[in-house]
């Protein structure tokens, strides 16, 4: 029976084709928790809004009180409906340039 050759730096090999695959399932996972962390930021901010708006305090100063430095000078503040509904929009933040912006909002309503 003839003899195969050894099979040496197949691994490595291997390894080096999927280091690719892995870097982008990182850098997709990182950027699914950044969408988390600032809508559950939107969410909260909101809900900051409307009960500032419910005692009759202003609520855009409430939802950027509520919102950590960096994301309350560049968050989008609606009141509608009379002061009863408040929306807070945010960029969720890209780890690369290139990528699409992409943003969540977060709703509260003032409970009559």
């Amino acid at each position: 029976m003839p003899r195969r050759p050894p099979s040496r730096g197949q691994a490595t090999v291997e390894l080096v084709a999927l280091l690719p695959a892995l870097a982008l399932l990182a850098l997709v996972c990182g950027w699914l928790v950044a969408g988390a962390y600032a809508w559950s930021l939107a969410g909260g901010a909101a809900r900051a809004g409307a009960r500032a708006a419910e005692v009759g305090a202003p609520a855009e100063a409430a939802v950027r009180a509520a919102l950590p430095g960096g994301h309350a000078h560049r968050a989008r503040v609606t009141v509608d409906d009379g002061g009863r509904r408040v929306r807070v929009r945010l960029d969720v933040p890209r780890p690369l340039p290139f990528l699409p912006v992409a943003r969540v909002t977060g709703e509260a309503e003032v409970a009559r």
